[in-house]
């Protein structure tokens, strides 16, 4: 990748690291809420806490590829001054949430 175009704006460059950073610490609070969330053993029906729990850990396992997969693409479009793509960590985030919501709600409401 860094043979491919210009040199991009610094600055670029950077904020591009520091969303990549910012989606490793948001991996890390998934592994850590998914701990959290089975360590606690809060009262909600023991299965869908489960999969609640392995749902949020393994997102954040697949979080940091997305990110790093992600910040390879922006990298690249701002070398050869293309647009930016758009981001599918973000869309994958998303489903995450609501589908632990869901299993969180159920858990409470079957428990």
């Amino acid at each position: 990748m860094y043979g491919t175009g210009e040199e991009p704006d610094a600055r670029f460059s950077l904020a591009n690291e520091r969303t990549f950073l910012a989606w490793n610490r948001t991996g890390l609070a998934l592994i850590a809420g998914g701990v959290a969330l089975e360590a606690l053993g809060l009262d909600l029906q023991p299965g869908l806490r489960l999969a609640a729990s392995l749902v949020l850990i393994a997102a954040g396992l697949v979080v940091p590829v997305l990110a790093w997969l992600e910040w390879a693409r922006t990298e690249r479009a701002l070398r050869v001054a293309a647009p930016l793509p758009g981001s599918a960590t973000s869309l994958a985030l998303a489903a995450t949430i609501v589908l632990v919501g869901v299993l969180v709600l159920l858990g409470v409401v079957l428990r």
